[in-house]
């Protein structure tokens, strides 16, 4: 069992969206026995909050579920999850700094190192319009479709 744990700074509106568009194309595939997600925020200010409501409105327009609350990232999930999959460079810098000694860097990665559409980041949507939003959710379609590919070479020892 793998288990992956997306990342972005307040957990309300991509890193969600990360574990809802992923937890989709797991049971699309039949791998609930093999992956498991979760999500988090490098900050606390939204935690016991659900995700965005426009965020969630788009995703359903695309057939995701966004059902996490928000929480603040523990280093102890540094220990417990595979793989912890920022959404931008900040998120990425904030885990790697919680993470002072490198213990577990192997582990850190951005969602766009998975994907094929030129993205090199997940940029936050939270400030501006519709079409955020939906930028959002494409590249992490995307960026899904090959985190899932690596998830399995690693499951098979590849």
């Amino acid at each position: 069992m793998k288990k992956v744990l997306f990342v972005c700074m307040g957990n309300i509106c991509r890193s969600p969206s990360a574990e809802a568009v992923m937890n989709h194309f797991i049971k699309v595939k039949g791998l609930e026995d093999k992956i498991v997600t979760d999500s988090a925020g490098t900050i606390a200010y939204h935690e016991g909050e659900p995700a965005d409501p426009r965020m969630q409105r788009h995703a359903m327009k695309r057939g995701y579920e966004l059902n996490s609350i928000a929480r603040k990232i523990k280093y102890e999930d540094f220990d417990k999850f595979d793989y912890i999959v920022a959404m931008d460079k900040e998120n990425y810098n904030d885990l790697s700094n919680m993470d002072p000694d490198g213990i577990y860097s192997h582990k850190i990665s951005m969602m766009t190192d998975y994907s094929s559409n030129g993205y090199n980041e997940v940029p936050d949507p939270y400030y501006g319009g519709s079409e955020g939003f939906e930028l959002v959710l494409d590249i992490l379609e995307d960026s899904v479709e090959g985190l899932i590919n690596k998830i399995q070479k690693d499951l098979n020892g590849k």
